[in-house]
């Protein structure tokens, strides 16, 4: 976690914020507290970005994200459209990411592969259900609690795929190590198929450690996912996900199986190996490092002024490097602090707190799935 500079505020909406952990184009991400204690994942939009047409998009995202729920998403806990400065407060989840996870522990065994996209395809469900999309799932939006795994960052994603459009090029910036060919050709109608896509991206690297397709640059890897000739890179991936995960990555949306398939057919190769998927949950989980949880001392009781830099988003979009891209891209402030949260350093609770989170910690881990 980054120490709050001169230009952060010490409040938002009555959060106490004790660090940044996480940046980006559209906006900053601060660790918050409650009055009675509790820890927040708190979202300011840019005010560089900021207009009355991405506040009036962020209205209309808050209004929707208040009917999201689920074991697998990162809950949505109060926000504030009209502020100066507009903000969202989401459940904090303490633990790594899966692309800093698999960066220093390796590939998940199949079925804990498996259980993954499961979770994570039932999670996926009740975002589509609201009537939103993801649009920019990708290992470093999936955390990895003790609890199970968590989907979050899809509350700004329609605000941010309005910045990822078409440059003059007519080349699309974005994420695009797990962009399906339709948002990569610039399309900006998607359908669920886009998520379905971006979670089989992510199972293969939970899975192998690399991506669908590489390149050189970002350009060439949306080249080869736009090109129908061009397959997609399953080496290494165990044979009992390449049927469901060859399919998910398929070029056409409509051939794509829906997230309710995706998790039968998962469910079914967790069988296949011998375990029911509540077992192969509980085997994910365990592999969780615990994370510490310390607090750093409170900020100064008086707010500075809160004027953040311009930033270039198009410069800001995450690029897609060579054949190890997640080795050549330094890592943003966000994985930075789960990476030294994984190893050793986080957030402390307060005993209450640690109490309660011991005893849903233990309450999942013996939930079936």
């Amino acid at each position: 976690m980054e120490p709050l500079s001169g230009e952060d505020p010490a409040r938002i909406g009555g959060y106490v914020l004790h660090g940044r952990i996480g940046a980006g184009g559209m906006g900053l991400v601060y660790l918050g507290e409650s009055e009675a204690g509790h820890l927040v994942a708190v979202k300011v939009i840019r005010r560089a970005v900021l207009d009355e047409d991405t506040r009036a998009r962020f209205v209309s995202e808050v209004d929707s994200l208040k009917v999201v729920y689920g074991p697998c998403v990162a809950a949505f806990v109060a926000a504030d459209a009209q502020a100066d400065l507009p903000w969202l407060a989401v459940e904090y989840v303490a633990g790594p990411d899966l692309r800093t996870y698999v960066t220093g522990h390796g590939p998940l065994p199949p079925a804990e592969t498996a259980s993954l996209g499961a979770l994570l395809a039932e999670g996926l469900g009740t975002i589509h259900e609201a009537g939103l999309l993801h649009r920019d799932l990708k290992p470093q939006n999936i955390l990895l609690a003790e609890y199970g795994p968590k989907v979050i960052d899809f509350g700004l994603a329609v605000l941010a795929e309005r910045r990822s459009v078409l440059t003059a090029t007519g080349v699309v910036v974005g994420s695009v190590l797990c962009m399906p060919p339709e948002q990569a050709r610039g399309e900006t109608d998607l359908g669920r198929g886009a998520d379905v896509y971006a979670l089989g991206a992510c199972l293969l690297y939970a899975a192998t450690g690399h991506y669908p397709y590489t390149g050189p640059s970002w350009q060439a890897v949306a080249l080869r996912i736009e090109d129908p000739a061009a397959v997609p890179d399953l080496a290494g991936l165990a044979p009992e996900l390449q049927s469901v995960i060859a399919a998910m990555l398929a070029k056409d949306p409509g051939s794509r199986p829906a997230l309710g398939e995706v998790t039968r057919q998962l469910a079914d190769v967790i069988r296949g190996l011998g375990l029911t998927p509540g077992e192969a949950r509980r085997k994910l989980t365990a592999r969780t490092p615990a994370v510490p949880l310390d607090i750093a001392p409170l900020p100064p009781a008086v707010d500075p002024a809160y004027m953040p830099t311009v930033v270039d988003v198009a410069a800001d979009a995450e690029e897609a490097p060579g054949p190890e891209p997640e080795d050549a891209v330094p890592a943003p402030a966000a994985e930075q602090e789960r990476e030294r949260g994984a190893s050793g350093t986080g957030v402390r609770l307060t005993a209450p707190l640690r109490i309660a989170e011991s005893l849903r910690a233990a309450y999942s881990r013996e939930a079936t799935f």
